[in-house]
């Protein structure tokens, strides 16, 4: 029987690798845009949501023109982060792992890039790059792009968004004029209908459904909580879920961490996804959620560009996005590749306008939904438990050995006591939790003039905890998730008695309760890390003034307190502007009394290059997009 894929125009060896890899029909898009594609004499407009085979409608044909003969660059493929770039290196690399001679690299900032030079000189056919890096490589001529004949721009609505227009004008500058272009992307502003004008010639244009809609797969819920409660809000929906795997979105960097590191106390698996860690441990983060050794993973929306992972049962909006935009790409995380999701939004009563222009934008009803009562959370846990435990695959090679013992552990129990103690081994923890739960559900109008989502989600601030300094930090490929388990298991305490972690690059600072603090400087009476001795000392007592500032290394300086940010406009963290050796990096926040765009251009860590790499950047634009 003829192959799906093969009746496209694929060839065997491509076929039988994608068949490998457990595809076996063509997705929509695939089936629409291969055979256009194969032809090699159009430019190319493919709209498409999410989760839906991009990589394999433009990879799949790219396979088929390319001449691997010739270990010259032949294609090049621009995307915004460095996640998508790996994603997409790897995912051509498996198609193509039947050919002969076929090399792909992946050019992206944050890592070596003498490696990658030493790729490029190799011989290369396909080359997949973040604008940034892609530009000092060619500021360093250490590439020719003079045989490219294939340029694919992927999601082109997000590069726009980060302000790398710029950049990609001086990239496609470097390349022949009768080269073809495949523009791909999940919406179509105004900004990515200008650049299809500006470079291509009349291309053909293929619309999966309609334009800047969601997928028809994907559900969407709101929920409606007063702003202290939004906190509250997100445990309940993660409990009365059981087996949720998912991604939650926050605006900004500091909101992700927050919330990660009060889930770690709270006893739930997750951590955090933002533009302030390093690749490595970007890659660890990311690693555990692939691997489903994390359930749940906080991110900011340009961290969270080129994630694809498989079978994300929920997107959670904590915060909804600054652009209307920005939510169809997060609801995109989930219901990929024909399966089914559910994006959550958790909104006050003065946002249900924002949904409403959700609504109209992505062409789908909005679902109101109510939270769940703690007696309606401690029966599906509940539930769930029974249904593990009934389900379960039993080693009985192994556990035989054990039957004796068990069974005479609990001769004086019977078949009706033993399930009711196993049952109530994580039940009671929710039981308790629950006991007086109270109704979080919100009415329309029902505001009491709170403060801003933040502050009061916590409700606790230093009083009653120790600061402590620990000369521990970032350089250490520390992230607060990491620091925070190494408190805990040296310490010997419980999450719950962390406070606030404040990370710096070769030390740190954190609370504990005033109660545990002895017990702290205790457990890390003989702790090392790394061979060198770890040191906790009372902040007091660190030579480090709580209002002194400090002053870093290359001329870098934040003034006022511990961790304390130059702010803007009294509202959350502005601008961080930072400086090294003439060069600076300004990283957008939000800035109070509203949100700013930062047209701007960025700089790269090499002084004067001027350009910023997207897995980087949090916050402002370089373009003006849609607002709320």
């Amino acid at each position: 029987m003829t192959n799906p894929f093969q009746l496209l125009g694929i060839s065997d060896d491509v076929v039988n690798a994608v068949k490998d890899l457990g595809f076996e029909n063509p997705t929509p898009i695939q089936e629409q845009s291969i055979p256009v594609l194969l032809e090699g004499t159009n430019d190319f407009v493919g709209l498409a949501q999410t989760g839906t085979g991009k990589t394999a409608a433009f990879g799949l044909p790219l396979l088929e023109l390319i001449d691997f003969k010739v270990n010259k660059p032949q294609a090049l493929i621009l995307c915004p982060t460095r996640e998508l770039c790996l994603q997409i290196a790897n995912d051509l690399k498996n198609f193509s792992k039947n050919i002969a001679n076929a090399h792909v690299v992946a050019v992206y900032g944050g890592a070596n890039i003498m490696q990658q030079l030493r790729e490029i000189r190799q011989g290369i056919q396909i080359v997949v790059a973040t604008p940034g890096r892609m530009l000092d490589i060619i500021g360093r001529k250490a590439i020719d792009f003079s045989n490219v004949k294939y340029v694919v721009l992927d999601e082109a609505d997000e590069m726009l968004n980060m302000g790398f227009q710029d950049d990609i004008n001086d990239i496609l500058s470097t390349t022949p004029d009768d080269k073809k272009t495949w523009l791909f992307s999940a919406t179509m502003p105004s900004e990515v209908r200008r650049i299809a004008k500006n470079y291509m010639d009349n291309p053909v244009e293929l619309t999966m459904g309609t334009k800047n809609t969601g997928n028809v797969n994907i559900e969407h819920e709101y929920y409606i909580v007063r702003a202290r409660d939004k906190y509250a809000a997100l445990k309940r929906i993660v409990d009365f879920n059981p087996d949720i795997f998912g991604v939650v979105f926050c605006k900004t960097k500091l909101d992700t961490q927050d919330i990660a590191e009060h889930l770690i106390k709270d006893g739930y698996n997750a951590d955090a996804l933002h533009g302030d860690l390093s690749q490595q441990q970007r890659d660890k983060v990311m690693q555990r959620f692939r691997e489903r050794n994390m359930q749940l993973l906080i991110a900011t929306d340009v961290a969270a560009r080129g994630i694809d992972v498989n079978n994300v049962t929920h997107v959670i909006n904590y915060s909804l996005p600054d652009e209307i935009e920005s939510y169809t790409h997060r609801s995109g995380r989930t219901g990929r590749a024909g399966k089914t999701g559910i994006s959550i939004c958790i909104i006050n009563s003065k946002e249900l306008g924002k949904i409403r222009q959700l609504e109209r934008i992505i062409g789908k009803q909005f679902t109101k939904a109510e939270l769940p009562t703690g007696f309606d959370v401690c029966e599906k846990q509940l539930f769930s438990l029974v249904h593990k435990v009934h389900n379960v695959e039993v080693n009985n090679e192994q556990i035989d050995q054990y039957i004796p013992r068990i069974m005479d552990e609990f001769k004086d129990l019977s078949k009706e006591d033993v399930i009711k103690r196993f049952a109530s081994l994580e039940f009671n923890r929710f039981l308790d939790y629950y006991a007086k739960a109270p109704d979080l559900n919100a009415a329309v109008g029902e505001d009491r003039g709170e403060r801003g989502e933040r502050g009061e989600r916590r409700g606790r601030g230093s009083e009653g905890y120790t600061r402590l300094f620990i000369n521990l930090g970032s350089v250490d490929e520390f992230t607060r998730g990491d620091m925070l388990s190494f408190i805990c298991n040296n310490g010997k305490i419980g999450g719950k008695s962390v406070g606030k972690i404040d990370l710096k690059g070769v030390f740190s600072f954190f609370e504990v309760e005033d109660a545990v603090a002895d017990k702290v400087f205790e457990g890390f009476k003989s702790v090392e890390f790394n061979g060198r001795q770890v040191r906790i000392e009372k902040s007091g007592d660190s030579g480090r003034g709580e209002g002194a500032g400090e002053r870093r290394g290359g001329g870098e300086r934040r003034g006022g307190g511990f961790g304390g940010e130059r702010r803007s406009g009294g509202g959350y963290r502005g601008g961080d502007r930072r400086s090294s050796g003439g060069s600076g990096r300004r990283e957008g926040g939000n800035s109070g009394g509203g949100f700013r765009d930062f047209s701007g251009r960025s700089r790269d860590e090499k002084g004067g290059s001027g350009r910023r790499e997207g897995g980087n950047r949090e916050g402002g634009s370089g373009e003006r997009r849609k607002k709320w």
